[in-house]
Order: structure tokens, then sequence, then C-alpha cells
């Protein structure tokens, strides 16, 4: 990872000592690639804009798995599936993605839907 203190240096060595692309990459140990960003990005900041993820095997599957979710959160914990065997159970039904897709939204709906509805007991009196 880049940091700030690296970006800095790069547009340092560019723009105020002018040295050249290849000359910066090679004394600070970075990519070519890394140094040309660095220096084409507004403030030295690197923008990286992807809204959305992508899920193009996943989508047809998406409900599937949110009831399997569901049905799952409702066993007792010593009965439930690992996500591995959730991601068995969708390979049974012809899903062709990876199980990091699976794990991923898995943990995103367990984020959304577990924590929302989790209840706590606070006692008042003593």
């Amino acid at each position: 990872m880049t940091t700030v203190e690296t970006i800095g240096r790069i547009r340092r060595a560019y723009f105020v000592q002018r040295q050249s692309v290849r000359e910066i990459a090679r004394r600070l140990h970075v990519s070519r690639k890394t140094v040309r960003k660095a220096i084409e990005a507004e403030d030295g900041k690197f923008i990286y804009d992807r809204t959305v993820q992508p899920k193009p095997k996943l989508g047809a599957y998406v409900e599937e798995l949110e009831r399997l979710l569901a049905e799952n959160e409702r066993k007792p914990r010593r009965e439930r599936l690992t996500l591995i065997r959730l991601f068995e159970a969708l390979r049974a039904q012809r899903y062709e993605g990876g199980y990091d897709t699976v794990r991923r939204h898995a943990r995103r709906w367990q984020r959304e839907e577990v924590g929302r509805t989790a209840t706590v007991f606070r006692a008042t009196e003593f």
C-alpha cells in the first residue's frame, strides 16, 4: 500500500526536483505505474470509483442463499450449517460461482439482519 508520505515524496521528486518517472521508481522502490498514478492524481489522492460490486454469478442465487441463511439462523447454534455447507448446497443447485462470493454476501447479510434483530437486556435496578 502506498502511504501519503510516499505519494508526497513522489510528487516532490517529479514536480520540484524534476526527476524522471523511472528514476523516482528506482529510488523509492515502487513501480512506474504507481509513480504515474501519484503524479496524475489531483491533490495526491488515489481515487477508486467502484460504487457497486457486481455479482453476475451470484445474482440468480441471492434469494436462495438468503433463504438458507435465514433458515440456518433459526436453528440452534450447534445444528447450524457452516458457510462451506451452504456453499455446497448452492453448488448442488448448479451455482457456478466461487466460495468467496458466497462468504462475502453471507457476512454482509449477517451484519445487516442479525445485528438489527439482536435484543439486549439491561438491568435498571440493582
